[in-house]
């Protein structure tokens, strides 16, 4: 049984501070983290260290996720039982739902992190390193996709959500729960989701070109920030009030949007779905689906943004787009 751990920067991986700069920045190596994980060498796993991108998250791109994935689909074409890859935080909810939909293999690929760094007291990284690999490496984990283990929660990529910006208790899945957990060194999988067919690959360069616009609907918002939108952008996302709401003066600018490219219409509420067919009046969900936006339903904005942008990528558009936004709301 063999791990292949796959290392970006991030909190995890912070373990110093360099002369001259506030705050900690100094990157530690794969084996500088495995090396402070008590019990990591008692679990009887093969354990492989691939330092690929010394990046803060906030800095990664849809490209560098897509070579980490790749690197990741090499490893268990050669017999990885599975892959952990370790990352900041910031865009860990969205990293890890771009991998879970283009990742087709059963063995779990496996994101975790840290919220405490290594030069506090009672730092996290250590125990999500040692979550992550006992997860990875678990029979139970195959055939769930993309997972994200921290605090000893095992959360699937679609569902889960940073809900906090410093609680070490910041990953939960709001509309759905952890589907499993790690219990004093057992992983103990709950609930086994679906899986969806991953998306084809999509060229690189194709993928760069494509920009997606994320537009969050505010208290008497006058749209004007959507003017030209349009002219730069190839969709757009927004975030409504509620069940899928928006103020009454901006639904017939984002209908004429619509009819000049794909508009995804989520929730801002941070949990639960966008309706259908309960309220009526002018800027209301079944108004603005009659104008031509797609339904998010339990898509929240961040991950519908990833979503869209994948399939305009990869060329889909009209009934088809609307078919593959369906299957993965």
């Amino acid at each position: 049984m063999s791990i292949v751990l796959v290392t970006l920067g991030g909190t995890i991986a912070m373990g110093g501070v360099d002369a001259g700069r506030p705050g900690v920045v100094t990157r530690l190596t794969g084996a500088d983290l495995t090396a402070a994980v008590p019990g990591l060498a008692d679990l009887g796993t093969s354990l492989e260290v691939r330092d690929v991108q010394a990046v803060p998250s906030a800095s990664l791109t849809y490209r560098q996720v897509l070579d980490v994935v790749d690197v990741a689909s090499a490893a268990v074409a050669g017999g990885a039982t599975g892959v952990v890859v370790t990352q900041g935080t910031d865009t860990l909810e969205e990293t890890a739902y771009l991998a879970d939909l283009v990742w087709p293999h059963a063995a779990p690929l496996v994101f975790t992190g840290a919220m405490r760094n290594p030069t506090l007291a009672g730092p996290d990284g250590p125990a999500n390193l040692l979550a992550a690999v006992r997860v990875a490496a678990a029979a139970a984990s195959r055939d769930l996709g993309t997972l994200v283990v921290m605090n000893d929660e095992v959360h699937a990529a679609r569902w889960v959500r940073k809900t906090h910006s410093t609680s070490t208790a910041t990953f939960a899945s709001p509309n759905a729960g952890p589907v499993g957990h790690v219990i004093e060194g057992e992983v103990r999988v709950l609930t086994r989701p679906e899986r969806r067919d991953p998306l084809p690959r999509v060229e690189r360069d194709r993928l760069d070109g494509t920009r997606v616009a994320l537009y969050p609907v505010t208290l008497d918002d006058d749209g004007l920030l959507l003017g030209g939108v349009a002219d730069t952008h190839h969709g757009l996302v927004v975030a409504g009030f509620g069940v899928g709401h928006v103020p009454a003066g901006l639904a017939p600018l984002l209908g004429d949007l619509a009819g000049r490219m794909p508009v995804l219409l989520t929730s801002r509420s941070g949990a639960g779905s966008v309706l259908r067919q309960t309220y009526g009046a002018v800027g209301s969900e079944t108004d603005l689906q009659r104008r031509g936006l797609l339904n998010g339903g339990l898509l929240d904005p961040h991950k519908g943004r990833v979503l869209l942008r994948m399939l305009l990528a990869a060329g889909l558009d009209g009934t088809a787009l609307a078919d593959a936004v369906a299957r993965f709301r």
